[in-house]
């Protein structure tokens, strides 16, 4: 009897072991997950943090080893070294997430960098660099990860800018990654329509970040300056203005609302432009319809105010 005893408790634990092991690992998979690359600081950082308080559990990318810490010490959070220039690290994440167990339902393309310069004067390889980080970055990072998208139907954001609306003097490297963004969104999301995957561009203005802080600590390293340019007086009351501490800027909260509704909303838009202020709303609706009015302008099939008027209700209608 006692040996009856002793086998029927060692079965009942053996049950809830896998019971509870069983229920651990249904709350693990129901946890949606969400990569975010360049989560060490500014607007991925944010991310991060919103996305993680509200239970969705975060892979957060970063470089250092300091930052790698901090982010995993938070709850919710496993850091991931990844540097979007490297396949080895890229190949090691997916690796990673798979063997996690929970998944992958949403990617969000953060990781960024800045540089300001004339065109007719920036260097080659600071082109490179940018267009390495800003575009070849998000593609590496989303082919990497789109079996593990399509696999749980998810959702793809990349935080574009209004800069891929906008240039001007000085924004053209920046600019050229940007737009390139709004291109890789839209082609995109055609493509993985089939699989159905929603894809959207988050277009922020301008929040609190280090992109200016890291644009003026690599100028200095690389000992980048424009007392030689032709536009030295120029640049000058450009840094002055924008200047590296753009704490004076609101948190980027905002942006950070915004990827949310691009991942989980019910109805995700293509597009969400996010800005601190009435001016640059203005800015950047100005300039798409004044590149319509320069299209329109001159060429074989011109419409006139009324037509476009009609063309643009027929749009609006088809965001209702």
């Amino acid at each position: 009897m006692k040996l009856f005893m002793c086998h029927m408790y060692v079965f009942i634990l053996f049950s809830m072991s896998i019971t509870f092991g069983g229920f651990a690992q249904e709350n693990k998979t129901d946890q949606k997950a969400v990569l975010v690359t360049g989560a060490s600081s500014g607007i991925g950082l944010k991310i991060t943090e919103e996305l993680s308080s509200k239970g969705y559990f975060v892979y957060a990318g970063a470089r250092k080893q300091a930052d790698l810490d901090r982010l995993n010490a938070m709850d919710n959070v496993q850091s991931i070294k990844l540097d979007v220039n490297k396949w080895d690290e890229i190949n090691a994440a997916v690796e990673t997430v798979k063997k996690e167990g929970r998944g992958l339902y949403g990617l969000v393309n953060n990781a960024g960098v800045a540089i300001l310069n004339p065109l007719i004067e920036v260097e080659e390889a600071d082109l490179e660099f940018i267009f390495n980080v800003n575009i070849y970055g998000p593609y590496r990072i989303t082919k990497a990860f789109a079996p593990l998208i399509i696999e749980s139907k998810g959702r793809i954001a990349t935080i574009s800018s209004i800069s891929g609306i906008l240039s001007h003097s000085f924004f053209g490297p920046y600019s050229m990654s940007k737009h390139a963004m709004e291109a890789f969104t839209d082609a995109l999301s055609a493509e993985m329509k089939k699989f159905d995957v929603h894809v959207s561009a988050i277009e922020p203005g301008n929040y609190n970040s280090k992109i200016i802080e890291s644009l003026i600590k690599r100028m200095e390293s690389n000992d980048i300056s424009f007392k030689n340019s032709l536009y030295k007086e120029e640049f000058e009351k450009l840094i002055s203005a924008y200047g590296a501490d753009r704490s004076r800027f609101k948190d980027p909260k905002e942006v950070s609302d915004a990827v949310e509704k691009a991942l989980f909303s019910d109805n995700p838009k293509p597009r969400y432009m996010v800005v601190p202020n009435e001016m640059e709303a203005n800015w950047t609706i100005t300039q798409i319809l004044r590149e319509m009015v320069q299209l329109n302008e001159n060429q074989s099939y011109k419409y006139d105010r009324e037509a476009l008027i009609e063309i643009l209700d027929k749009v609006l209608a088809e965001t209702e």
